[in-house]
């Protein structure tokens, strides 16, 4: 039981219990920016014109092993 919930999904993905963790937290905190930036920008549509869908698109492209394109975020929903 021990194994299936710390150790089986991170050895599925080819990391380890920390390496999938550090990524984890990684993407949970810049989540969590661009989403409070998106609620500020709801508020105020003059702020953080672009940070929600520059994170969306800089996440998108590192779960996928890539690095975004110069001016992807320009492609991307402008929230």
């Amino acid at each position: 039981m021990i194994a299936k919930l710390f150790t089986d999904h991170p050895r599925s993905i080819g990391e380890t219990y920390g390496q999938h963790a550090r990524t984890a937290w990684s993407f949970g905190w810049r989540m969590m920016v661009g989403g409070l930036a998106c609620m500020a920008h709801a508020v105020v549509p003059g702020l953080f014109v672009k940070p929600a869908s520059r994170t969306v698109v800089q996440l998108d492209a590192e779960m996928r092993g890539r690095t975004p394109a110069p001016g992807a975020e320009e492609f991307a929903y402008v929230i």
